[in-house]
């Protein structure tokens, strides 16, 4: 395997990805960049060549936190450093893996040499290592929130503090941070979204010269790295030189007053919360400015700076899509251009060819066919009128109905105390949350149980031959602390898309209902996957996953029509839920059905409806049976569902209601 990357200017396209990684490699200030978009589309090759780049970095001899050698770190744990001197090395780009621990992050102190000996033995972690380098993070949204909290944190304030019971160790961590995502494997939070400066939406180009190019180039590279890296050395040796020009210039550029009242105006717009995408803006505009040779911010580098630092601001709830309406931004520029607007009427900095933003200029909208289209997985095959018509389909179909206006609904949780990944729902043992009891270590120790340690040492202090106020500690004293959080489930949405569930205001409502039950999910980090049957046959809409938006698009596509398999939406549920556990076995499911009860089609529906059911009681998994019966005679079958399947059945009312946390405040009800 080749160790030398592919060199930057030889990516093909992603104009947008290029220019906001090569703002953040001018001014580190702009915040980082968040790349979203499907697989396959160089997000990190490109990252990767960034690296090779950056102008080399002078450190202090044997200094584990890269300082400075003209300025070094007076809080540096390995200093104090006397200024002067120093070496040169090339700038770093550190990796973070998605399954990293918190000790990886951001160092370890060794806590029983601490309390024995008074001694910060620290060891440092990835946070100094990319101190005035990279720090990449591949599939960032799969990355623990409280990772993500500790790496933002560490991005927003410049350096990384470690504190355990008392003893604390803090060093600079200046870095430009790199994230890539795709949202089809889940979005972030929007509060975490905000804390990138800069985020572009990248998609396979639909271009067959472009995409012949691409694989052309990926081959070349393949096959010869040395050469092909060779050819384009002169290419790189430019940007490069571009690089260090451009941050030179950079505390000369002047962002006057009407810079920053379109900036300000901008922002006020698009109803972007907090004064952060001010900020963002401003320092953004300023590096295109100094990226582009100029000494003045011009409404043009507004403009870029907007479509690269508000799309992902503006995201209400994880259904909106990123994106901003270009002609709005024009007309507020124009509104409040003023003679910064009349100056943009010149040629001044505009003889690049490639325009203000350097390679491609940019543009920061999601194409067309962008990675948020419904392309996650196969089309329903299209009947004569163009209708999508999913497998199992048969007389009756009708066109899909849109959802209802979705609400706010109560906690549905897992009975017991589950081992699952860190999320909000039911309860679990986790890494973080309140101290329940302690253990002993299994490995390294992560988080102390002070009290339990000194009493497991207290009793064998005599023996120890302890003489001074110190204790005497040994690595059988030391006790991991227990901890109690909560956990993120697999949601798994079994729909009745019959029809029986055919009468458009009513499978509105339905979906409204399962929309609700979705942004709860997504709030709660769970996963989420969706079943639905119809005709003669079950179908998996959507496999688990962590992007809910996705179980939205395929939620509101959803026809109707034909009979009533209830069995088989069950049994395919059930073998969804077999093959999850294989690959993800301590993450606890909870079974959402979505019926009227009725199963008709096949000898004996119901018997073998109930028999399917009673799999999912036999094996304990907690369920809750929406029932969606309409009219003045009901005939309680969904009721009797839920007694089968061992669980809580309510009805669709007092879903829409929000009264459910009345009824099924939590599912082990059921045992009661």
């Amino acid at each position: 395997m080749t160790t030398i990357p592919f060199p930057f200017s030889a990516v093909v396209g992603q104009d947008d990805l290029r220019l906001a990684l090569l703002l953040n490699a001018v001014s580190p200030a702009v915040g980082g960049v968040l790349v979203r978009g499907e697989k396959g589309t160089a997000k990190s090759t490109a990252v990767r060549a960034l690296s090779a780049l950056l102008p080399a970095v002078d450190v202090v001899a044997g200094c584990r936190f890269s300082c400075d050698p003209a300025a070094p770190d007076p809080g540096c744990p390995d200093g104090p450093h006397e200024p002067g001197g120093g070496t040169a090395r090339p700038a770093r780009m550190v990796e973070l893996p998605v399954g990293a621990s918190e000790d990886r992050l951001v160092g370890a102190l060794d806590i029983e040499r601490a309390l024995a000996e008074g001694v910060k033995a620290f060891e440092p972690g990835l946070l100094a290592r990319a101190h005035r380098g990279i720090l990449y993070v591949d599939e960032v949204n799969l990355l623990h929130d409280h990772l993500v909290d500790l790496l933002l944190d560490a991005a927003a304030m410049g350096s990384s503090y470690v504190e355990r019971e008392g003893v604390s160790v803090r060093h600079a961590a200046r870095f430009l941070l790199v994230g890539t995502m795709n949202p089809e494997e889940g979005e972030l939070r929007p509060q975490l979204l905000d804390r990138f400066g800069l985020t572009v939406e990248v998609a396979a180009s639909r271009e067959p010269d472009q995409r012949v190019e691409v694989v052309r180039r990926r081959l070349a590279h393949d096959d010869d790295p040395g050469g092909f890296a060779a050819r384009w050395a002169d290419e790189e040796a430019a940007v490069r030189a571009r690089i260090t020009a451009a941050r030179e210039l950079l505390p000369s550029v002047r962002l006057g007053d009407g810079a920053l009242r379109q900036i300000a105006a901008t922002c006020a717009a698009f109803e972007v919360d907090g004064m952060r995408a001010d900020i963002v803006m401003a320092r953004t505009a300023t590096a295109l400015a100094a990226w582009a040779g100029r000494t003045e911010v011009l409404a043009e580098d507004v403009r870029q700076a907007a479509l690269l630092a508000l799309p992902h601001r503006r995201r209400r709830n994880p259904f909106d899509a990123p994106g901003l309406d270009e002609d709005k931004l024009d007309e507020t520029l124009e509104e409040f251009g003023g003679e910064q607007g009349d100056r943009n009427d010149g040629d001044d900095g505009d003889d690049d060819p490639d325009g203000p933003g350097g390679p491609g200029g940019g543009g920061g909208q999601p194409p067309a066919e962008g990675p948020r289209g419904d392309d996650t997985g196969a089309r329903p095959e299209a009947g004569d009128d163009g209708e999508p018509r999913p497998s199992g389909g048969g007389a009756g179909e009708q066109r899909p109905a849109p959802a209802a206006e979705p609400f706010r609904t109560k906690v549905l949780s897992v009975p017991g105390l589950g081992e699952g990944a860190a999320g909000r729902r039911s309860r679990a043992r986790t890494e973080h949350g309140r101290t329940t009891g302690d253990r002993r270590p299994r490995g390294t120790l992560t988080k102390l149980h002070l009290a339990a340690t000194v009493r497991a040492a207290a009793p064998h202090q005599r023996a120890r031959g302890r003489s001074g106020p110190g204790l005497v500690i040994r690595r059988d004293d030391l006790r991991q602390a227990t901890r109690e959080g909560r956990e993120g489930n697999l949601v798994l949405f079994v729909v009745d898309a019959s029809g029986s569930m055919a009468a458009r205001q009513r499978m509105g409502a339905v979906k409204g209902a399962v929309l609700s039950l979705l942004l709860d999910a997504y709030q709660r980090r769970d996963k989420v996957g969706l079943v639905t049957f119809r005709g003669s046959a079950a179908d998996v809409a959507l496999p688990p996953t962590s992007s809910v938006d996705a179980a939205a698009v395929r939620l509101e596509s959803l026809p109707t029509g034909g009979r009533t398999p209830l069995a088989a939406g069950l049994l395919r549920a059930h073998e969804v839920l077999r093959v999850e556990r294989l690959r993800d076995p301590a993450r606890r499911p909870l079974v959402v059905v979505v019926t009227d009860g009725r199963a008709t089609g096949g000898p004996e529906p119901v018997a073998l409806a109930g028999r399917a059911a009673r799999l999912f009681a036999a094996e304990s998994v907690a369920s809750v049976v929406v029932d969606c019966e309409a009219g003045p005679v009901r005939l309680g079958l969904a009721g009797q569902l839920a007694g089968e399947l061992g669980g809580t059945a309510v009805t669709l009312e007092e879903l829409r209601a929000d009264s459910i946390a009345g009824l099924v405040k939590d599912v082990q009800r059921r045992a009661a």
